[in-house]
C-alpha cells in the first residue's frame, strides 16, 4: 500500500470516528427524551488485497456502522399522570400519525409505527397522543363481555358521551333479625308485646295505622335504587314480627318485611313478603306478600312493580342467598349486620381516563362507575434491531425486522415513564476515546505528508 495507502486508511479512520462522534452527540442530545434508544458505533476493518497469507498482507481501512440498543431498557420513573405508561420488558406501543383534519375531525395515516415513549395524554377529541404526536392504538372492548373486538388495533378515542343509566335488578340483602325485637311497645318481659300490633292488620300498612306500625316494628336498613331511566328511589325497609314459636306447639318465628311507600295517600308501607325461621335461626321459607313473590329456592323474592313517591321501578330481585338473612338472639333487639347492595346506577358524565396494570384504558364517570374501553397491545418483532428509526423515538417495521406480533410483550406499568437509555457519563467516556482516536488518525495523515515531502526532496 505504501504511504498513499496509509493516508487512505487514516482518512477512513477519521470518517469512522466522525460517525461515532455523531452518534455520541445524538445520544447526549436525547439523554432526556422519553423512551429514546441510543445508537452505539461498531467499527469493522476492510482487508487490503495483495497477499495470500497474513504475513504478506497489511492492515486495511475501517468503516463505522450504527448498532441499535432497542433491547436495552431505560430507567423507569414514577409520574402522576394517569394515562402515562411504561413497558417493563419486550414490546412497543402501536401508534400512528395524523394525516389531515376533515370537517374538524382528525384523519389518520395508513402507516403504523411503534414506540416506547408512553407519555400519552387525552386531547380535546378524546385521542391518546404522546409528545411526539403519535396516536395510541388498541383493541376496543365489548361492553358486555369485556373481551377485545377484532384482530387489528384502531386509534383509541374516549369520547365525552355520558354513560347510560342502568336499572337496579338485584338487591343483595344481609341482616340478622333479633329473636325478640326491642320495639316501642315491648314491655321487656312479655314477648307478645313485641309482635306487630293487631290494629295494623295484614297486608299493606294504611296511613291511619302508621304510628302503631312504627311502634311495633324495627328498622331493616335503607338503600337507594334506580329505575329504568336512572331516577333515584330511596327504599326504606322495616320488619315486624308476626308470630312467635310457642313451647310445645309446632310453629316457627315469622317476620314480615315492609318497604316505605314514600308518601302514598292510602298506604304508608308495602307488605313485601313473610320470612319463617326455625329454632336455629335459619331462614327456611319465604311467603308471598302484597308486592313480593317468593322464588322457588326460598333464597329471595321478586318485586314486580315498586312505586315510591310516584317513581316506579320494575322487576327487582331481593336476594337472601348464602344464608344472609338470619334470626339469632340479639341483646339489643335490633337488626344487626345489616348490609344492602344493589347493581343499578344513574347516568354519568366522563370524569377521567386512566390506564391500569393489565394494559386496559379505563373510563371513569361521575356516577362512580368505571368501564374498561380499550386493551393496549404490545408489538414484538423477531429482529427488532432491524427496525427503521423515525422521528419522535418511533420505529417502523422493515422486511428485515419481520411483521409485528401483537400477542406477547412485557408488562405495561401505569403512571410510569421509561427514560432514555443513553447515559451521559458513559457517552462522555466514549467521547474521550473517540476524540483521541480522531487525533491519532489525523497525526498519521500529518506523518505521511511529511514522509512524502522527504521523498520529493530526495531529487533536489
Amino acid at each position: 500500500m505504501g504511504i498513499y495507502g496509509a493516508i487512505n486508511s487514516a482518512v477512513s479512520g477519521l470518517t469512522a470516528q466522525a460517525t461515532a462522534l455523531e452518534n455520541i452527540s445524538g445520544n447526549v442530545a436525547n439523554s432526556q427524551t422519553t423512551g429514546y434508544k441510543r445508537l452505539d458505533t461498531t467499527f469493522a476493518d476492510l482487508v487490503s488485497g495483495g497477499g495470500a497469507t497474513q504475513a504478506t498482507q497489511v492492515s486495511g481501512t475501517t468503516f463505522a456502522t450504527s448498532r441499535a440498543t432497542n433491547t436495552v431498557q431505560g430507567d423507569i420513573s414514577s409520574v402522576e399522570v394517569d394515562t402515562y405508561m411504561a413497558i417493563n420488558g419486550e414490546g412497543y406501543f402501536v401508534v400512528t400519525q395524523a394525516a389531515d383534519v376533515v370537517d374538524g375531525s382528525t384523519t389518520f395515516a395508513d402507516e403504523t409505527f411503534y414506540t416506547r415513549a408512553g407519555d400519552f395524554e387525552r386531547n380535546q377529541e378524546g385521542y391518546l397522543i404522546n409528545s411526539s404526536g403519535y396516536y395510541l392504538q388498541g383493541f376496543p372492548l365489548d361492553p358486555d363481555t369485556g373481551n377485545a373486538i377484532g384482530d387489528n388495533p384502531t386509534v383509541i378515542q374516549i369520547d365525552n358521551q355520558p354513560l347510560a343509566a342502568s336499572a337496579t335488578t338485584t338487591v343483595d340483602y344481609q341482616a340478622n333479625l333479633p329473636r325478640v325485637p326491642n320495639t316501642t311497645d315491648y314491655d321487656g318481659s312479655d314477648e307478645a308485646t313485641a309482635l306487630l300490633a293487631g290494629s295494623v292488620g295484614a297486608g299493606n300498612v294504611a296511613v291511619a295505622n302508621n304510628q302503631d306500625f312504627l311502634d311495633t316494628s324495627i328498622s331493616g336498613g335503607s338503600i337507594t335504587i334506580y329505575n329504568q331511566n336512572g331516577t333515584a328511589m330511596n327504599v326504606e325497609v322495616r320488619y315486624a314480627k308476626t308470630q312467635n314459636a310457642d313451647a310445645g306447639v309446632p310453629q316457627n318465628d315469622i317476620w314480615t318485611m315492609y318497604v316505605g311507600t314514600g308518601g302514598d295517600a292510602t298506604n304508608s308501607w308495602y307488605d313485601v313478603a313473610s320470612m319463617e325461621f326455625d329454632d336455629t335461626g335459619a331462614l327456611i321459607d319465604v311467603d308471598d306478600g302484597v308486592i313480593g313473590t317468593a322464588n322457588a329456592a326460598n333464597t329471595g323474592l321478586t318485586i314486580g312493580s315498586l312505586d315510591i313517591g310516584g317513581v316506579t321501578a320494575s322487576n327487582i330481585e331481593i336476594s337472601f342467598a348464602n344464608g344472609s338473612l338470619t334470626q339469632y338472639s340479639d341483646p339489643d333487639g335490633v337488626a344487626s349486620s345489616v348490609s344492602l347492595d344493589q347493581d343499578g346506577f344513574p347516568a354519568g358524565e366522563l370524569t377521567g381516563v386512566a390506564v391500569d396494570e393489565s394494559g386496559r384504558v379505563i373510563a371513569s364517570y361521575s356516577n362512580n362507575q368505571q368501564r374498561a374501553v380499550y386493551e393496549i397491545p404490545l408489538a414484538t418483532f423477531e429482529a427488532e434491531q432491524n427496525l427503521r428509526r423515525v422521528d419522535g423515538a418511533g420505529f417502523a417495521a422493515t422486511t428485515s425486522s419481520g411483521e409485528a406480533d401483537l400477542t406477547g410483550g412485557g408488562q405495561i406499568l401505569a403512571k410510569k415513564l421509561e427514560l432514555s437509555n443513553a447515559d451521559i457519563a458513559d457517552e462522555f467516556s466514549k467521547l474521550i476515546i473517540t476524540q483521541q482516536a480522531y487525533s491519532a488518525n489525523s497525526r498519521i495523515v500529518t506523518s505521511a505528508d511529511e514522509m512524502l515531502d522527504s521523498a520529493l526532496n530526495m531529487i533536489r
